[in-house]
């Protein structure tokens, strides 16, 4: 597997830093029985002892020559499952079975974690924790508290669905082809009981809406969604800012603007 070249439309960077691959899977712990899928799984340096201690695993490849590899190299290691698509297309809840949730591991390409991270969100509802490797300014944008800089939309969306931490950082020198950028792994749980929200298109848009305009007060970012009364009314102070609002704060309001009918569509 070695013999592999990175493709750079794929955002393809290889682990090879054996060190860091034991910490990721002390942190996995995998265990047989549990039900796991790995995106991104490249040459297979993680994906193989994964297959080890499951017996079974299931992973996700979006690069055809790394998915027919990957079946023949690990064949005499468990039963490999090869979803030879892109993660971002992928029905990650169809590998849940009745009473079974599901464990999501990898090393997210660059190119794509955002919006990943957005896709794996709609189905938190079947996940029982994530275990992820990805660009180290994505990842403090995860984790972020309010009123910071790296603090925004997915910080919010990420928060209001899961209790995140990372746990500590992986230099370029870790990958082949060198990134231009660090790293860092963190864990996500899926809270089991999130905030209820009451319309979750429209807390999803509300959110959305606020961090477009982020330089402005709630008043103007929100202006025809939240006027000042509906502001207070969730206890919100209509000269504050996107950034100050914690994911509590957000659902509050977006709950204050359901029940009033004072939210407009997007692009209204």
């Amino acid at each position: 597997m070695d013999a592999f070249r990175a493709k750079k439309r794929f955002g393809q960077h290889f682990l090879r830093d054996r060190e860091v691959l034991a910490r990721l899977l002390g942190v996995i712990h995998p265990c047989p029985g549990q039900c796991v899928a790995e995106i991104g799984p490249g040459t297979g340096v993680l994906t193989r002892p994964l297959l080890l201690a499951l017996g079974e695993l299931h992973v996700v490849e979006i690069d055809a020559g790394l998915a027919k590899a990957l079946t023949a190299d690990l064949a005499a290691c468990g039963r490999l499952v090869v979803h030879a698509i892109d993660a971002l297309k992928f029905p990650f809840s169809s590998l849940a079975g009745e009473g079974r949730r599901l464990r999501i591991v990898g090393n997210l390409p660059y190119n794509i974690s955002t919006p990943l991270m957005f896709h794996l969100l709609s189905e938190s509802h079947c996940i029982e924790d994530m275990v992820f490797m990805l660009q180290r300014e994505v990842a403090e944008r995860i984790t972020a508290s309010p009123d910071t800089r790296q603090y925004g939309r997915l910080s919010v969306m990420v928060q209001y669905l899961c209790e995140s931490e990372l746990l500590f950082e992986v230099p370029p020198a870790a990958f082949d082809p060198l990134p231009k950028v660090y790293s860092s792994v963190l864990t996500l749980a899926p809270r089991r009981a999130p905030l209820p929200v009451a319309d979750r298109t429209l807390f999803t848009d509300l959110v959305r809406k606020a961090f477009s305009l982020r330089r402005k007060t709630l008043r103007n970012a929100l202006k025809g969604w939240a006027d000042e009364t509906v502001l207070r009314s969730a206890g919100i102070d209509p000269g504050s800012r996107a950034e100050t609002l914690t994911p509590s704060d957000y659902v509050r309001l977006s709950n204050v603007v359901a029940a009033t009918g004072s939210g407009l569509a997007i692009g209204e």
